[in-house]
């Protein structure tokens, strides 16, 4: 049974091309949609989602999700940044693109200089998930053979997307495998709370706040191994900043970097980490069972008017911010991470949930859009 007031919705997006089978195959899209008007819509290329819209603290309704409106853009690969899609089988890098599990040493694409990045090539956000609807939950799976970039294992992954009536966008990936491989998830979403054609002007007066004491420093955005405290650098964002009076002191010209989040054990979801809108009113809440979050602020996206999204708007550097739940980066090569290796008869599981609300200078007074 679906809940009053929430349904799914599917059209096409268009095709892809298959090059395995040298055949085009229909691109199907769903929208998710509440009583309140909001709307999430996610195609089963990456399972990516391409449009979220929101209300303001007006009323007005606007795509806080950076995209495209058709294939073309998905495809080709030089110029989108993993827009909206589940990244896989392993996010973020694995250093000198290799691993030891159970003695063996693999060798994985190194598509990130002389390291392996975000599943390789063609990783999980360049495939066709099969989709299937449940009531007002949409799940689409992929099966990541063995050998796929290097990986050892054919792994059955998925993805369930909803959208509750409290402006709650919930995402639930598992995993199962036949031999031991690493694997870590997420969706790469891009956010900018104003719209996501504002560019940097607007990200620049989003408050942030990340529920992280410590962190993982890098070099060339690898992890040396060490976790260390924010306190007292420009990582300690446990108390709110505004971006534009921060970006410019951190070393990479922007964050991407990986927090470790406040979290318990067993994991359980709390809060991972909070941005706000002043002049809109917007803020997202971000929610997550994982022990990282790797905030981003687009620093990779081109500085000049050449990457083409939505509307014929263009996006460019610093105009928009990820929060993507995670383990660590390379945690498969570093013993003091948490485990990433995910064994024959386990079940991976990642929990995400972001919020919209409308709320004041006081985060207290957070409210239901």
């Amino acid at each position: 049974m679906s809940a009053p007031g929430l349904k799914v919705e599917e059209d096409s997006f268009g095709t892809f091309f298959d090059e395995e089978r040298s055949v085009n195959v229909p691109v199907r899209r769903f929208t998710l949609k509440n009583s309140r008007n909001v709307s999430v819509q996610i195609i089963n290329y990456g399972a990516t989602i391409t449009n979220i819209v929101v209300p303001d603290k007006n009323g007005v309704f606007a795509d806080v999700n950076l995209g495209f409106d058709s294939m073309e853009g998905y495809t080709k690969n030089w110029v989108n940044p993993y827009f909206g899609a589940i990244v896989g089988r392993v996010a973020n890098r694995i250093g000198k693109a290799q691993f030891t599990v159970k003695n063996e040493t693999y060798h994985v694409s190194k598509n990130n200089g002389e390291n392996h990045l975000h599943g390789g090539f063609k990783g999980f956000d360049k495939k066709m998930w099969e989709a299937n609807v449940e009531g007002t939950k949409v799940t689409f799976s992929y099966v990541s053979k063995d050998g796929e970039e290097g990986y050892p294992g054919s792994v059955l992954v998925a993805a369930t997307y909803s959208l509750s009536d409290a402006n709650e966008l919930l995402l639930e990936m598992t995993a199962t495998t036949t031999k031991p491989t690493p694997v870590n998830l997420t969706n790469h979403a891009y956010f900018n709370l104003a719209g996501h054609d504002k560019g940097w002007s607007a990200l620049s007066e989003h408050k942030v706040h990340v529920n992280a004491s410590f962190y993982t420093p890098g070099v060339d955005l690898l992890p040396t191994g060490e976790i260390k405290p924010v306190a007292g650098t420009i990582f300690d964002l446990t108390t709110t900043k505004q971006l534009k009076d921060v970006l410019s002191w951190t070393p990479d010209d922007g964050y991407d970097t990986n927090f470790c989040v406040n979290t318990t054990k067993p994991p359980t979801m709390v809060l991972a980490a909070r941005v706000y809108h002043p002049q809109s009113g917007r803020q997202l809440e971000i929610y997550s069972d994982q022990p990282g979050i790797q905030f981003y602020t687009s620093n990779s996206l081109p500085t000049e008017n050449i990457l083409q999204g939505k509307g014929g708007c263009y996006y460019t550097k610093h105009g928009a911010f990820c929060l993507e739940t995670q383990n660590y980066p390379d945690a498969v090569n570093q013993p003091n991470f948490p485990k990433s290796v995910l064994l024959p008869g386990e079940t991976y599981k990642h929990n995400v949930k972001y919020l919209f609300g409308i709320q004041n200078e006081d985060p207290s007074s957070c409210t239901i859009a």
